[in-house]
């Protein structure tokens, strides 16, 4: 994916030659982006930072350039405003647009580049202030890294730490491979750990990502989607969502694969900025609720440690444009999702669900080999009595915390076309006083080979204009 990157990177510039100083009193924006420039100007190669201690402003980046930390090099983020500079609007819009565009690190596009090394990024998020009046995740606070538009990129092998809000934001862009890089993001709101915002041809591989907001997300905050993504190998920890697609999905996602994913609990000490549940409100979530298509997602072979809910799948109408002037967008589609060889232990109560609104249902959806560990111990009172008292939330955002405790606690169904529940298994470290599952004005259920384990008893469905039902050994309850 990165062949066009030039292999013959071999001329190098050292950002030291260029007056950069290992001193944080001494700011080396200038240097560094000089010797990026000197180095666009010969038609590439390597930018190298040496161990050190640097602080900048804004770097901008170039095309066939290479971004190298050696060992023991770490940049700092200035924290002074007058050092991050805003940028200027980019050719793609985006709901992002009103925050502006502030970041450590920034491209808009350009093409092969390189950030690789051993070194570490330090956006001194704790200490960055807002820069716009927008406010929220608008307010101006600057990423570590942004790359707009840009094609042919490469990030390997470095830490990011400490971000004003997104660690790293890829916008639009095309043909990228993120490896081998640590992210911890613990230190102010909307700290997300990696964001891919309606890019193609992307692969995530052998990362460790640990996040205040959510820790790898797939968004669309603009017309394009997220197409052919590969996320593979990662360790993800999150005080919200450790992996998800959303809540912006106005371009939607295709052809997703998600494998080979550890979900565990944050090793963060500090409480959770938001003030959210320090285990994580998510391990999965699946989100499209600003319009767009959502099909051909696969999540499969994941183990969730600790998280309220294990999986979380939301076809919602929230209908936010994604640019003041763009029409209201329809109600979006989510078709042809599968989930697979899941195993969650030791969650919360926030049960597993799938979940369209009236008039716009999921459609053809399978969760197959799921063994779900809940912490149960729940008494009356403490969840939702009736599955008619599920309220729809329709133009709310999507998260497991509008409904906490549903009231069945294996899993929770309503607005599906076709859906296939197979050998899914279910563990109550406590008792908990709810049936095991509820499904809602469903054209077509498969539930087989399903079955709560140190228990005798067929677990309870409770069923409501279900139109079509094949349930093997399971106690099927009207409402």
């Amino acid at each position: 994916m990165t062949a066009g990157v030039k292999s013959a990177m071999a001329q190098q510039y050292n950002i030291v030659d260029y007056g950069a100083k290992s001193d944080t009193g001494k700011l080396s924006t200038e240097a560094i982006n000089n010797a990026i420039a000197a180095c666009s100007s010969k038609g590439g190669g390597k930018v190298v930072i040496p161990a050190g201690n640097y602080k900048s402003g804004t770097i901008v980046l170039k095309s066939n350039v290479e971004l190298h930390f050696e060992s023991g090099a770490v940049l700092y983020a200035s924290i002074d405003t007058n050092d991050i500079t805003r940028q200027a609007q980019p050719a793609y819009r985006s709901q992002k647009d009103p925050g502006g565009w502030y970041a450590l690190l920034y491209a808009e596009g350009e093409t092969n580049i390189r950030i690789t090394g051993y070194g570490t990024i330090d956006g001194q998020g704790a200490r960055q202030v807002p820069r716009s009046p927008s406010g929220g995740d608008l307010d101006g606070r600057p990423r570590n890294l942004l790359l707009i538009s840009c094609s042919n990129v490469l990030v390997d092998g470095i830490s990011m730490l400490n971000s004003g809000i997104w660690n790293q934001h890829y916008l639009n862009c095309e043909d990228v491979q993120i490896s081998n890089i640590r992210v911890y993001n613990h230190c102010n709101r909307n700290n997300d750990g990696l964001d891919i915002d309606g890019c193609r041809r992307v692969v995530v591989a052998n990362c460790i990502i640990d996040s205040d907001d959510d820790a790898i997300v797939l968004k669309s905050t603009g017309k394009a989607g997220c197409e052919n993504v590969v996320i593979t190998n990662c360790i993800a920890s999150s005080f919200t969502n450790a992996i998800k697609c959303g809540t912006e999905s106005t371009g939607g996602f295709r052809n997703i694969n998600i494998g080979n994913c550890v979900v565990k609990r944050s090793i963060s000490k500090v409480p959770p900025v938001f003030g959210r549940t320090n285990i994580g409100i998510s391990g999965i979530s699946l989100e499209i609720v600003d319009g767009g298509i959502m099909e051909g997602v696969q999540v499969h072979d994941i183990v969730i440690e600790e998280t309220e809910c294990p999986v979380y799948v939301r076809l919602g109408n929230r209908a936010r444009k994604h640019i003041p002037d763009a029409p209201a967008p329809p109600l979006g589609i989510m078709r042809n999702v599968s989930i697979s060889n899941i195993t969650a232990y030791n969650t919360g109560n926030y049960t597993a669900s799938v979940t369209g609104v009236p008039g716009a249902k999921i459609e053809n959806i399978s969760l197959s080999h799921l063994r779900l560990v809940n912490r149960g111990g729940l008494k009356p009172g403490d969840f939702i009595a009736k599955i008619d008292s599920v309220a729809e939330d329709e133009k709310g955002y999507p998260e497991p915390t509008v409904w906490k405790n549903l009231p069945v606690y294996g899993l929770f169904i309503r607005h599906v076309k076709n859906i296939s529940v197979t050998d899914l298994s279910l563990v109550n470290m406590q008792s908990d006083p709810r049936p095991a599952f509820a499904a809602i004005d469903i054209d077509h259920l498969v539930m087989t080979r399903v079955k709560v384990e140190g228990s005798s008893n067929l677990p309870v469905l409770l069923v409501k204009s279900v139109k079509k039902l094949e349930a093997d050994k399971v106690n099927v309850v009207a409402q």
